[in-house]
């Protein structure tokens, strides 16, 4: 038996734009998501998140089966346009409305809430009149709406995650352009990243200087990041993947931490990555209580002559393969997600371990894991045995991280349930609930049962003994 820590975090984890439709419900206005979405070409079959699945009008039933689940975590977000409908100015009570009865009935169960701030959905008026995350005003507009969440939930909130994957926002929404707003840039990623940081900056500071004494709350941020494995032992190579992880993770985790951007950043992005002013790094320097991960898999690097002329053959971080040089690459014989992500559950373990090395071992949450699968419903259930073995693979991981000293807190799968899945639409099915996208209708697979027990037991049996970890 694989037991964890008496206190640990057994959590499940979704988003406002994924999963709660309402899209023009009771006063809530559009997002970015929305606009992107209604753009023919943007999502797989037009998909959008009008309806999705309904959590707004569900949410009593989405919280019975979270506590049949025995889920001691339930992390969602706030739709911002649903509070602020334009982004800065009135408060739609409506909005405020739904998420304190949401909090409170996930309390009534015994569910712990843990709030993201910000996934992804920038109010639309926000894009269209201050150019949304380009714009550094942003920084205090999001910090006065983060304010009005702290001021009307914060007394029964005690967790908090201001960012979830600014990662994404910078380079699917504004290098690859794949994502909302649906920019492509080499520059704009670098200055999106910097407003980023400074939100979340302004939002701590607000936090901590005037709700977190008397809510006795935790702030932090979410970071992404897959684990990237020199393809050989050469020098070049492990560069490489250190290089590679630097311009995922540390790009955003470095100034939380040091105070600054990573220096192979700078070295290689010159005058195009924005610099800190004092102000700023007094701001990010020290503003997480705790390290937010999502992870899900990972792949080989390896070094790439900068004077080859491979660029249009390349698969990098992200599109900004130019500042990196690294090529990323896949075993053909590692089992793939339907997102086609490898399965590695040692490259877990490792990327923790470099997490906890890297930033002085601090408290960690695996605020996402999870995968991709064509599950079918067939009689009554969902024999999802490959996301049941990848979970427990994963977990199998953090365990083995945990008895090296990792600062493991808590684990939240994604997602709760299947959903709007971005620019996939509802072609990708992530969750342990399946969900008739015609009915509506919500069933546990049979990694949730699964997983119930896990919950009820601290720990599991590892059926998998052969799994690499």
């Amino acid at each position: 038996m694989l037991k964890f820590p008496k206190d640990f975090v057994w959590g499940s984890a979704t988003s406002s734009h994924q999963i709660e439709g309402g899209a023009a419900q009771d006063g809530r206005s559009w997002s970015i998501w929305d606009a992107h979405s209604h753009i023919p070409g943007r999502t797989h079959k037009g998909d959008t998140a009008d309806v999705a699945c309904d959590h707004y009008n569900k949410y009593k039933e989405d919280v019975r089966l979270m506590a049949d689940l025995g889920l001691k975590a339930y992390r969602f977000s706030i739709s911002w346009s649903r509070i602020q409908p334009d982004g800065q100015g009135d408060i739609n009570p409506k909005g405020i409305a739904f998420y304190n009865n949401l909090i409170d009935e996930l309390l009534k169960h015994n569910i712990t809430p843990w709030i993201t701030l910000y996934h992804w959905d920038l109010p639309l008026a926000l894009q269209t009149e201050k150019d949304g995350w380009l714009n550094p005003e942003i920084a205090d507009s999001f910090a006065q709406y983060a304010g009005i969440c702290f001021g009307h939930f914060g007394d029964r909130v005690k967790n908090w995650i201001t960012l979830n994957e600014p990662w994404v926002v910078a380079i699917l929404g504004h290098g690859e352009g794949i994502f909302a707003p649906g920019r492509k840039s080499k520059d704009e990623p670098y200055q999106v990243a910097h407003q980023l940081l400074r939100a979340h900056g302004k939002a701590v500071q607000l936090y901590r200087g005037k709700y977190q004494t008397a809510q006795k709350g935790q702030i932090g941020i979410t970071n992404n990041c897959d684990w990237r494995e020199p393809l050989t032992n050469s020098e070049a190579d492990k560069d490489a993947a250190q290089r590679s992880l630097e311009f995922f993770l540390g790009w955003f985790a470095d100034p939380i931490y040091f105070g600054d951007y990573p220096q192979v950043m700078k070295d290689r992005v010159g005058d195009r990555l924005p610099k800190f002013t004092k102000e700023d790094i007094a701001l990010i320097k020290g503003s997480s209580d705790f390290f937010g991960l999502n992870h899900y898999t990972g792949l080989y690097a390896s070094d790439v002559d900068p004077d080859a002329d491979v660029q249009n053959e390349v698969y990098g971080n992200g599109g900004i393969f130019e500042d990196q040089y690294v090529q990323l690459t896949a075993d053909p014989k590692w089992e793939m997600t339907t997102m086609k992500w490898a399965i590695l559950p040692w490259g877990c373990r490792k990327l923790i371990e470099w997490v906890s090395n890297r930033y002085g071992n601090p408290p960690l949450y695996i605020t996402e894991n999870g995968c991709a699968l064509d599950d079918k419903l067939e009689n009554g259930e969902v024999k999802d045995t490959v996301r049941k073995e990848y979970i427990e693979g994963y977990l199998a991981a953090c365990h083995k991280a945990l008895q090296k000293g990792v600062n493991l807190k808590g684990y939240f799968v994604w997602s709760f349930m299947d959903n709007f899945e971005w620019a996939h639409g509802y072609s990708k099915r992530f969750g342990i609930h399946y969900v008739d996208y015609t009915t509506l209708e919500r069933t546990p697979k049979n990694s949730a049962l699964w997983f119930k027990h896990v919950i009820a037991d601290n720990g599991f049996e590892l059926s998998i003994p052969d799994v690499k970890i």
